[in-house]
């Protein structure tokens, strides 16, 4: 299979590209001038035995919102499918910036898809988010929930899965999966794939290993007080090796079948199985034997108790669940960390 993997350069588009090119499908990775380093798609292609740059692993800059600049080298692959990774993340940062999560995640999906079906692609998988379905949403959440996104983001991750909808509905040869990812942790477990994200993480895992490194002096935990088993918030935790997993498995299970037999599928991806703050704390000093010191402070406008999604569509369908628990993620990327203490900056070109 030949896949095309926009953003390919970031934390889940590498790890999915590196299982991509395991499995023995063959990668152009279209990722932003901008934003991307390529030096994680160059340890791919270390770890896979692959050359950068050569027939199993082509690489191409250029912005998803414009389409010129890629469309030429898209139908030169020739892909069978395509896996839409590209875009804006942040929903605080979306919040001063709604114009570029519009133009660049429902834009650039647009125009993605325009290219996509030019080229005739089989297979869309499309990366979104649980936060489409708002605070609101019932414990575990089904893919049948309500949906209430309550920043741009979450709005622009909606609106996209409905352009994709709606340009399956134009043309039905072109399945469409849209996958909804509850909380990415971890790291490959070869230490040289991780999430490395700039200035202060916003997300907790990797604040707890810069605590556990030393970078950071203790950890704030945003309430105590929430109606789960320990008083801390309580999140579906999904290694990213699993994720990636998911993305290859639902493209193996879509490009099988017709186009309208796929339609469009929506899919939870997460462990099913929550865990609180406290209790990864607990895991970090128990799988890495270092301390995570924590103060507990106020908790955040909007945060919710607890979030877990209901798992069971996509495993009674593709036949995939995630496999690796919480230790798991914590000693991956607790690898990860030490090895790369500074990120990718180390060796950033």
């Amino acid at each position: 299979m030949r896949v095309l993997v926009t953003g390919g350069a970031g934390f889940l588009g590498s790890h999915t590209v590196s299982v991509l090119l395991d499995a023995g499908h063959d990668v152009l990775v279209l990722d932003s001038p901008v934003s991307s380093t390529i030096v994680p798609l160059e340890r791919v292609a270390e770890l896979a035995g692959v050359t950068f740059g050569g027939p199993r692993l082509r690489f191409h800059r250029a912005d998803v919102r414009e389409p010129v600049s890629y469309r030429e080298a898209v139908l030169e692959f020739g892909p069978d499918a395509v896996v839409h990774f590209a875009g804006l993340k942040s929903p605080t940062e979306s919040l001063a910036d709604p114009a570029s999560y519009y133009m660049v995640n429902v834009a650039g999906t647009a125009a993605v898809a325009q290219v996509a079906n030019a080229a005739g692609v089989r297979a869309f998988l499309f990366s979104s988010s649980a936060t489409v379905y708002g605070d609101e949403a019932p414990v575990p959440v089904g893919e049948d929930a309500a949906v209430a996104p309550v920043t741009p983001y979450g709005h622009s991750k909606l609106m996209a899965e409905q352009v994709l909808r709606d340009m399956h509905e134009a043309e039905r040869r072109m399945g469409v999966a849209v996958l909804r990812y509850f909380n990415p942790v971890g790291a490959h477990p070869s230490g040289r794939l991780g999430e490395d994200p700039q200035g202060v993480p916003a997300n907790l895992m990797p604040f707890v290993a810069r605590v556990a490194g030393g970078r950071y002096e203790k950890l704030n935990v945003f309430g105590a007080d929430f109606a789960t088993r320990d008083g801390s918030a309580v999140r579906d935790f999904i290694h990213v090796m699993d994720l990636a997993e998911a993305h290859v498995a639902t493209l193996e299970w879509m490009v099988a079948r017709p186009g309208e037999e796929v339609g469009v599928r929506v899919w939870n991806i997460g462990r099913g199985e929550g865990v609180t703050v406290f209790e990864m704390i607990q895991a970090f000093e128990r799988v890495t034997g270092r301390p995570v010191p924590f103060q507990v402070v106020e908790r955040r406008p909007g945060d919710i108790a607890a979030s877990c999604a209901s798992v069971d569509a996509i495993a009674e369908t593709v036949g995939w669940r995630a496999c690796r628990d919480t230790d798991a993620m914590v000693r991956d990327l607790w690898a990860w960390q030490q090895a790369n203490p500074s990120g990718y900056a180390g060796d950033s070109h």
